[in-house]
């Protein structure tokens, strides 16, 4: 999921600029839409227009390299992961590790 706080956000329109070989914004749409092998592009809606951040292109780009080298897609965010390492490091910590 996208963090509008701590992400930077940019435009549909802005990513596909901002990406090597520039996509077109329509296959930006695909990527959100139907994604590429099972993942989906992170996308956020204010105000009518749609939205995404230059980490979310950084994580779908990631997924997908990671899936078409055989490796089981994750579904983690960047969020999710330190989450769990805090609370494998409290776990570690209370055990006495």
């Amino acid at each position: 999921m996208v963090d509008i706080h701590s992400e930077s956000v940019l435009s549909l329109a802005q990513a596909a600029s901002s990406l090597p070989g520039r996509p077109h914004l329509s296959t930006i749409h695909r990527w959100r839409l139907h994604g590429i092998r099972g993942i989906k592009l992170e996308t956020f809606l204010i105000g009518g227009r749609r939205f995404t951040s230059r980490e979310s292109l950084e994580r779908f780009s990631e997924r997908i390299t990671a899936v078409a080298n055989g490796e089981p897609a994750s579904r983690r965010t960047n969020r999710q992961r330190k989450a769990a390492i805090g609370q494998a490091e409290r776990e570690l910590n209370a055990a006495g590790i």
